[in-house]
């Protein structure tokens, strides 16, 4: 028994994050689905702010979905479902989410879309929250009201008005003010309308310049607009009469305004720059300035009740949090939560998976949690903003230049520095120790006369050594933990200076450090010596190359060329051994799964591709809408990794051949055929974490017999474990141990004499009670209540045990099975208990007593699991419970035990082919064991 549950352990623990992932034929999506899109926390759509009780939540835009964040951590607590279109509007209220996209608006609660609101005839840029009513506006004028309470019964507008204005630009609402809101324009002219009587009241003076955004104050009939000069006007609507402008140091737009609410006067406002200004509204004039708060433009502000907290987003992918505590009242960032502001250039997964490497065109070296999202971080470049802020220059400019190609290697990661990077138009390598998530002391400098920018990099499995390769065709080696040079290569038989004649595209190390290869621009491919630096031999393609990767295991070469061929070396018999064609444009990244046998590739014609090394042929082409720029595969080969071109985010896709037992050559036949896939969206499967959660729970009868459907599918010869916990299973077999070791000890203690003018009964619980008469009656009354509710729900677990026995004998028994999967071991011991046969001498004939016969219906349904092979160790422990509870009625009854011995048959059966499974493995484990090294 423990073998089976050790063999199959790695077996079972790949679990599809859904069963979503297995409704449709294989065939039909390709080896690879998609799953979802990490590293993207918001868009350039205004973010909204609702309270929920104590607690604050943000709802951002990450293109065609929403996520929420709790404003304590910036923490994600929601995604919502996929849209049809990309967001232009949020607006939300409580645990309701307005979103506008397209024409329409959707109306979500929580993560379930309830509603769909579709009267605009051309798109939807505002939305604003009006008590229970929502006010939308459109590029053409249309403002509609909608009232989400009660929508059920209706979801047309109640109200529609034409705005005079066809080009509005922002709607807002001023405090006070009843039924009123105050809508600007792109010609710079602020109207007042009343929506319940459908009327203007009144249109302002103005300004020549477009207006942006407007936002109501603190202090009544007061507002605060922006415009696309640059400038803030504070106006008080009332009379008409302009209070304050500020000007912004900066070119550009005002695009949001915030006012602060804690008691301090402070007006908080972004531009177009990524500048943040505060001014002081009672001086009159600007206070701080958080110059590097955002590398794009300022999309919204917004000031915490109460609080001297700021919080901003931008089109750069993220979100900050500043508090307003310093001395000379300046603010510092609090907290904040970003993601690639540019398309990441080149992944890689490490940590066995859960983690991504990501390095991208914004200069930022970052590491994505594919498990928890909160981990995700950006690897530190040492004191950038101090740096910055001393020499008075923009963080991106301070920063190092952006990664285009890197190595890492595990094994040295508490030691010292254990990634290499290589960065644009630099001569220099760089270290990084992922331990502390910071850059390396250490800066690699190749020792040449002529400085060249490097160009590939590569570390050796004993993470000690580094290798670079420039566009000079030098190549040098270097000891990771101190920095010193350890030589460099030479190519000595053509009298060179240099390993290559042209740029080092590409450099690999081999599992034992014995050889290092390298390839040129050229064409040539050499293997040198790892220690001596010598060369042993080398090759020529032909044609220019473009890139190679390296497996270590079996010792293979995978080069691209520029003629859009893929080949395989073997580097050690230095002689092609495969050739891949089919690709139509530039490959743009390989990548080997973990043993070997499939090489990936991706390529500007859209397509990435997959190729059998051992059957020489390719068994599955995918087709996406965005050309694949990066791409890796984790070690468990179950999720691959991808970015695209102009995407700031990381694409996860699933590996379905993981999860299924169909044969992938069946279901992809010669893979010529390309299938044509959507990019993985931020909510997975087109839905939402909590969607999917509340769905598999509403109605659990379906979603239970479309996974048995497909999970309980058998693979030849092999058994399927319960995924039940190691103690439920085994504590059935161990039941009466645990008895006795949970008897107690001393037998219970005599209670206290009470004063001898007060009686004394014992309670339930245990405890002593000095009552009367009267309430020893009372207690004993209790007690026979108390054993009265015991017995019937003994009697009424009984009864459902017996009534899923008799129903799932039709259905396969799979209700009996995942019934008594939740039972405990000690309810389930007190159920097979309850039809042993007590008094063989009764009056009613042995062979018609009833327990007889669920008996047999027992001995039926564990004949039909082991021929099954499902839930095999648990079904083992039930089966030697029950013997022992009942192996004497078996044996006296003949149909009994006709059951019994054909129960034995098949067990044997079943056993034997498992046996054999673990013979070769015993055999290796014996031999290691008994071998001396």
């Amino acid at each position: 028994m423990s073998h089976v549950c050790i063999y199959y352990i790695d077996f079972c623990k790949f679990q599809p994050p859904c069963p979503k992932f297995l409704d449709q034929p294989l065939f039909r999506m390709g080896i690879f689905e998609p799953f979802r899109a990490i590293g993207y926390i918001t868009t350039n759509v205004p973010f909204s702010v609702q309270h929920l009780g104590t607690e604050a939540f943000v709802t951002v835009s990450v293109g065609k979905a929403f996520q929420i964040y709790d404003c304590a951590k910036l923490n994600l607590v929601l995604v919502g479902s996929q849209l049809p279109k990309k967001i232009r509007a949020l607006a939300s209220y409580r645990d309701y989410t307005f979103a506008a996209y397209g024409h329409n608006i959707a109306v979500f609660k929580r993560a379930h879309q309830v509603a769909t609101w579709s009267s605009h005839n051309s798109k939807v840029n505002h939305l604003l929250l009006f008590g229970e009513h929502v006010l939308s506006v459109d590029i053409e004028g249309n403002m509609f009201i909608w009232a989400f309470k009660g929508m059920d019964q209706n979801i047309a507008p109640s109200v529609h008005i034409l705005l005079e204005n066809n080009r509005p630009s922002c709607i807002m609402h001023p405090d006070t003010y009843l039924n009123k809101v105050i809508v600007g324009s792109q010609d710079g002219s602020l109207q007042l309308w009343n929506i319940s009587t459908k009327k203007k009241l009144y249109e302002f003076k103005g300004w020549t310049s477009t207006i942006c955004c407007c936002i109501s104050s603190p202090a009544l009939d007061v507002v605060a607009v922006g415009c696309s000069d640059g400038k803030i006007h504070v106006h008080n609507i009332r009379y008409d009469e302009e209070i304050v402008t500020f000007t912004h140091s900066t070119r550009g737009s005002v695009t949001a305004l915030s006012f602060s609410t804690d008691g301090q006067p402070l007006l908080a406002s972004g531009g177009t720059s990524g500048v943040i200004s505060v001014w002081n509204l009672e001086k009159r004039k600007l206070q701080s300035v958080i110059r590097d708060a955002h590398d794009c433009s300022v999309v919204s502000l917004h000031f915490f009740a109460n609080e001297p907290v700021l919080m901003s987003s931008s089109a750069d992918n993220s979100i900050k949090m500043w508090i307003f505590d310093t001395s000379d009242g300046d603010p510092r960032l609090l907290r904040f939560r970003s993601g690639h502001s540019a398309p990441p250039l080149c992944i890689r997964y490490y940590a066995n998976g859960r983690h991504i490497l990501s390095a991208g065109q914004d200069r930022a070296f970052r590491l994505f949690s594919v498990v928890q999202d909160q981990q995700s971080r950006e690897l530190s470049q040492r004191h950038v903003s101090k740096r910055a802020k001393k020499l008075r220059r923009k963080e991106t400019e301070i920063k190092l230049k952006p990664v285009i190609a890197f190595d890492v290697a595990e094994i040295r990661e508490r030691d010292w520095c254990n990634v290499v990077t290589c960065h644009m138009d630099t001569s220099q390598a760089y270290v990084w120790r992922l331990q502390n998530f910071v850059i390396g002391e250490h800066i690699l400098t190749p020792r040449v006369e002529n400085p060249t920018p490097i160009k590939s990099c590569a570390i050796s499995v004993c993470g000690n050594f580094a290798v670079l390769g420039t566009a000079g065709g030098w190549i040098e080696r270097f000891n990771l933990q101190s920095g010193i040079s350890r030589g460099s290569y030479i190519d000595k038989f053509v009298r060179k200076t240099c390993a290559h004649d042209g740029e080092v595209i590409g450099i690999a190390c081999d599992s034992t450090n014995t050889i290092m290869i390298s390839a040129g621009f050229h064409g040539d491919v050499k293997v040198w010596d790892f220690k001596t630096r010598e060369m042993k031999s080398r090759w020529e393609i032909g044609c220019s190359l473009v890139k190679i990767i390296y497996h270590r295991s079996n010792g293979l070469l995978a080069t691209v060329a520029d003629d859009l061929v893929i080949r395989l070396f073997d580097a050690v018999a230095l002689r092609m051994v495969r050739k891949f064609e089919g690709h139509t444009d530039r490959i743009t990244d390989m990548c080997f799964s973990e043993d070997g046998k499939w090489l990936l590739s991706s390529s500007m014609d859209g397509t990435f591709r997959i190729w059998n090394v051992i059957l020489a042929k390719q068994i599955d082409a995918i087709s996406v809408d965005v050309s694949i720029t990066a791409l890796s595969l984790s070690p468990n080969m179950d999720v691959l990794a991808t970015t695209h071109v102009d995407q700031n985010g990381v694409y996860l896709w699933v590996n379905r051949a993981m999860f299924s037992s169909t044969s992938s050559n069946v279901s992809h036949g010669s893979g010529k055929e390309i299938v044509s896939v959507k990019q993985p969206s931020v909510s997975f499967a087109e839905d939402s974490i909590d969607n999917n959660f509340e769905k598999v729970n509403a109605n659990p009868p379906q979603d239970e017999d479309a996974s048995h459907s497909i999970l309980d599918q058998q693979i030849s010869d092999l058994v399927t474990l319960s995924l039940l916990p190691r103690s439920q299973w085994q504590s059935l077999i161990n039941l009466d141990i645990i008895k006795a070791r949970n008897k107690p000890i001393e037998p219970p203690k005599k209670p206290e004499k009470a004063p001898f003018f007060l009686p004394s009964i014992p309670s339930l619980s245990g405890e002593i009670l000095f009552n009367s008469r009267q309430s020893a009656d009372e207690e004993m009354d209790a007690q026979a209540g108390e054993t009265d509710k015991k017995r019937k729900k003994t009697d009424n677990t009984v009864s459902q045990f017996l009534h899923f026995l008799q129903s799932s004998e039709e259905n396969n028994f799979a209700a009996f099975t995942n019934y008594i999967k939740g039972l405990s071991s000690s309810a389930l011991d007190v159920e097979l208990r309850m039809l042993q046969i007590i008094d063989d001498h009764d009056e009613l004939e042995t062979e018609k007593r009833p327990e007889l016969y669920f008996i047999e219906l027992l001995l039926d349904y564990f004949i039909h699991e082991i021929s099954c092979r499902n839930n095999f160790e648990f079904i083992q422990a039930v089966i030697r419970l029950f013997l022992k509870i009942h192996g004497e009625p078996i044996r006296c009854q003949s149909g009994l035990q006709d059951k019994a011995w054909k129960l034995l048959e098949l067990q044997s059966t079943v056993w034997q082919k498992v046996d054999t499974l673990f013979q070769s493995t015993r055999c290796m484990v014996t031999f290691l064991s008994n071998s001396q090294f």
